[in-house]
C-alpha cells in the first residue's frame, strides 16, 4: 500500500495488492472520517494506525461508498466508528455480505480476520450531509457501478470521493450503463478540485473533462457495438471481438487489468441486451423473412388416349393390282375371256 496526501487534512492510500482500490481518510479536528477500506487486513492496519497518529480521538465514521468487499472488508478494524451508507447497501450486505465472506475466505485465509461491519446510518433519498468541525460532507447516490452506489463531496475543498462510479475504466457488472452514464454525466456538471477514484490515481482538476469525456465515449461506444451485435443476431464469440481499443481506452490502465473489466462489461452488457432485445430480434426476423418460393404450377400435361388402330394395308406392287381387277371383271361379265386358237 501507498499513501498521498491530497491536502492539509485529506490522504489517499492505495492498494498494492487489488487493482489499485482506493481508501481516504479526512482529519476534522482530533476526529476522523474514513472513505471506504481496503480488502486485505494487512493494508488497512496500516490506514488505522496512521488514523490514531493524527485523529487523538479516533475515527468517528466509516463511509461505503457501495457493498462490494474490496471496500467494506477493512471496517472491523474501526470497532469504534459508525458505518454509513446507502439504504440498499445495508439491505444488500445483510442478504449476502456474510455469505460472500465466508467464501472468500476460504479462497484467501489473508481475510481470516475479518468480521464484516453493517451499516447502522444510512439515506435513501437525496442527500446526507455530515457536519464535522471545518468540514461538511454531502452523500449522494451516484449508482451505475451497483445499484446502491454513491460519492461523497467534501464542500469547502471541492473534492469528490466518488467510489467505482469513476474509474479507470467504467464497469457496469452489478448495475446498470444508462445510470452509469447520468451519474457520471451529473458529476462532470460539478465544479470539482480533485476526483479520488475508487480504483487509479487521483484526478486533478486539469485533467477533469478530459478524463470524463474519456468515459463517456467507451460507455458510448461499448454500448453501441454490442447493441449493433445484438440486433443482428451477433452470438457471445462475436461481442469478445470488441476490443478495449476500439472503445477509447488503453490497456496499460490499472496495470493492465482494464481487459479483464472490460471483458466483464461485454459480457454483462450483451446478456442484458440479449435479455433485452432478443426476443424482439426474433420476432422481428421472422417477420421480414422472405417467404419461400412457392412451387410453380406447371401447365397440366395432356396424357392423349392410345386408341387401337388397325394397321393399314399394304400396298400392293401395279402389275399386281391389274390382275386383281381384271379377275373381279371377269366374274361380273364386264369382260371376255380372251381365247386361244
Amino acid at each position: 500500500m501507498h499513501w498521498e496526501r491530497l491536502s492539509e487534512d485529506v490522504y489517499v492510500f492505495t492498494s498494492d495488492r487489488y487493482a489499485q482500490v482506493t481508501a481516504s481518510l479526512i482529519v476534522s479536528g482530533s476526529i476522523g472520517v474514513v472513505i471506504d477500506t481496503l480488502p486485505f487486513p494487512q493494508e488497512t492496519s496500516q490506514i488505522a494506525l496512521f488514523a490514531r497518529r493524527r485523529c487523538p480521538d479516533g475515527v468517528r465514521y466509516v463511509v461505503y461508498t457501495q457493498h462490494q468487499a474490496d471496500h467494506t472488508y477493512g471496517a472491523f478494524l474501526f470497532p469504534k466508528a459508525e458505518i454509513i451508507s446507502h439504504a440498499l447497501c445495508r439491505e444488500i450486505l445483510l442478504e449476502k455480505g456474510f455469505k460472500a465472506l465466508e467464501q472468500a475466505r476460504a479462497l484467501n485465509h489473508d481475510l481470516e480476520l475479518v468480521r464484516l461491519r453493517i451499516p447502522n446510518l444510512t439515506f435513501e433519498n437525496g442527500a446526507f450531509t455530515l457536519r464535522l468541525p471545518g468540514k461538511t460532507l454531502d452523500l449522494f447516490a451516484t449508482p451505475g457501478h451497483t445499484p446502491d452506489a454513491i460519492s461523497v463531496i467534501l464542500q469547502e475543498e471541492k473534492v469528490l470521493f466518488a467510489g467505482d462510479t469513476i474509474m479507470a475504466i467504467p464497469t457496469i457488472g452489478e448495475g446498470d450503463l444508462a445510470q452509469l452514464r447520468e451519474s457520471t454525466e451529473a458529476i462532470a456538471a460539478m465544479s470539482l478540485e480533485s476526483i479520488v477514484q475508487g480504483h487509479g490515481e487521483i484526478i486533478l482538476r486539469g485533467e477533469i473533462k478530459d478524463n470524463i469525456k474519456r468515459s463517456l465515449n467507451y460507455l458510448d461506444q461499448l454500448n453501441a457495438g454490442v447493441r449493433k451485435l445484438v440486433e443482428t443476431g451477433g452470438t457471445l464469440e462475436d461481442a469478445r471481438k470488441i476490443t478495449l481499443e476500439s472503445c477509447g481506452l488503453q490497456r496499460v490502465l490499472l496495470n493492465g487489468m482494464v481487459t479483464q473489466l472490460h471483458a466483464a462489461n461485454v459480457l454483462a452488457l450483451y446478456r442484458r441486451l440479449m435479455a433485452e432485445l432478443g426476443p424482439v430480434v426474433r420476432e422481428t426476423a421472422k417477420a421480414v423473412a422472405p417467404a419461400p418460393e412457392e412451387a410453380t404450377p406447371k401447365a397440366p400435361v395432356r396424357t392423349a388416349r392410345k386408341t387401337a388402330r388397325k394397321p393399314a394395308a399394304k400396298k400392293k406392287p401395279a402389275r399386281a393390282a391389274k390382275k386383281t381387277a381384271r379377275k373381279k371383271a371377269v366374274k361380273k361379265g364386264a369382260v371376255t375371256k380372251r381365247r386361244t386358237s
